[in-house]
C-alpha cells in the first residue's frame, strides 16, 4: 500500500530489518529519490525530510542512520564485537543509492538550481509552496486517528514553524570553521524532520550562499567543518528520533504535519527580503500564472504518491 496509508510499526514498513540485497529495479528508484530529497535541501523553505516522508523513504533512512549512530558509538564504548551487527541491521541497499542521489543533486543543485530559484523567486516559491501543501497529505494520513490533543499539537507546532521561518535573514561574510560546524549541527537537524528546512535555516544563519559557494569551490576546510558538524549534529537527534517514531509515533506525525503546514509561510509566493508576507496582487500581479505554479507543484506530489503505488503493488519497491 502506499506510504501515507501504511500502519504503525516498529520497523520501517517499507524494509526488512537488515541490509538485504539491492534490487536491479528497485536501485535506479532510489538514486530518484535521494536526488529529489538532495534538490529540496538546496531550496531555501524546501525540507528534505518532507521528500523523504512523500517519497516512502523517510523512516528507512531515520532507522538505518539510528544503527549507524549506535555502531558508532560502540565502536568507541565497547563492545566492538556488535559494531558489526549494528551495522548489518541498517537497510544499505536502500540507503547508499539514496545518498548517492543526494551527493549529485547537492553538487549540481549549488550551481544550477540555487541560481534558477534566485532569478524566479516567485514562481519557485509558488511552485514549492504547492508541493509542500499538497505533501501535508503523506504525514496526516500516517497519524491515522486524529484526536483533539493531536490537533493541537499540529496547530502549536505550526504556529512555532510559522514564527521561525519570518526571522529575517542572518548575514555571515567570513564565518570561523567553528561557527560553520556549529551551524551544520543545528542544520542537519532539518534533514531529518519534515517542515524544517535546512538551507531557510543556514540562510537565517547567514551561512546559505557561504555554504553553497564552498560545495562549488570545493573549499574542503569549509566542507570539512561543516561535515563534522553534521555528523555530530545527526548523531544526537537521529536516536532521539527513532524513539519517538516508535514509542510516540502519531504524536511525532501530528509534529511533523505542523511543522510543514506552519513551514508554508517561507513558500508564501508574494513576501519582501526581510519575509514580509504581501497580498497575492505583489510587485508583479501575474496572480492566476502563480497559482497555476503552486497548482503544478501540487499536481507533481499527487503524480509521485500514484507511481510509488504503483511501483509497490508491481513489486518494485517491495520488500526483500
Amino acid at each position: 500500500m502506499s506510504t501515507a496509508r501504511r500502519e504503525p510499526s516498529a520497523s520501517p514498513p517499507d524494509s526488512p530489518p537488515t541490509g538485504g540485497r539491492p534490487s536491479a529495479r528497485r536501485l535506479p528508484v532510489d538514486v530518484v529519490r535521494g536526488a529529489l530529497i538532495g534538490s529540496a535541501e538546496v531550496v531555501p523553505g524546501v525540507s528534505g525530510g518532507t521528500v523523504a516522508l512523500l517519497t516512502g523513504v523517510y523512516e528507512t533512512l531515520i532507522a538505518s542512520a539510528s544503527h549507524v549512530v549506535t555502531a558508532a558509538r560502540l565502536l568507541v564504548t565497547g563492545p566492538r564485537s556488535q559494531v558489526r551487527t549494528e551495522l548489518a541491521k541498517a537497510r544499505w541497499s536502500v540507503v547508499l543509492p539514496v545518498l548517492a542521489g543526494m551527493a549529485v543533486a547537492v553538487v549540481v543543485g549549488a550551481s544550477v538550481l540555487e541560481p534558477l530559484v534566485t532569478e524566479h523567486e516567485v514562481g519557485s516559491r509558488a511552485v514549492f509552496f504547492g508541493l509542500v501543501l499538497a505533501s501535508l497529505v503523506v504525514p496526516a494520513r500516517m497519524v491515522g486517528r486524529w484526536t483533539p490533543g493531536l490537533g493541537l499539537v499540529a496547530v502549536v507546532m505550526a504556529v512555532a514553524a510559522f514564527a521561525l521561518t519570518g526571522l529575517p535573514a542572518g548575514s555571515t561574510a567570513d564565518p570561523s570553521l567553528l561557527v560553520v560546524a556549529a551551524a551544520a549541527a543545528v542544520a542537519i537537524c532539518a534533514l531529518v524532520l519534515p517542515g524544517v528546512s535546512g538551507s531557510f535555516l543556514l540562510l537565517t544563519f547567514g551561512l546559505y550562499e557561504t555554504t553553497l559557494a564552498a560545495v562549488s569551490e570545493r573549499d574542503l576546510a569549509y566542507v570539512g567543518a561543516f561535515a563534522v558538524g553534521a555528523t555530530i549534529g545527526l548523531a544526537s537527534f537521529v536516536r532521539l528520533l527513532q524513539h519517538l517514531l516508535s514509542t510516540h509515533r502519531a504524536v511525532t506525525l501530528a509534529v511533523m504535519t505542523g511543522l510543514m503546514a506552519g513551514s508554508l509561510r517561507a513558500l508564501w509566493p508574494w513576501q519582501e527580503e526581510d519575509r514580509t508576507l504581501l497580498t497575492p496582487a505583489g510587485p508583479t500581479g501575474d496572480v492566476l500564472g502563480v497559482v497555476g505554479l503552486a497548482v503544478a507543484g501540487a499536481a507533481l506530489v499527487a503524480v509521485l504518491l500514484v507511481v510509488e503505488r504503483r511501483l509497490e503493488r508491481s513489486g518494485i519497491l517491495a520488500d526483500g
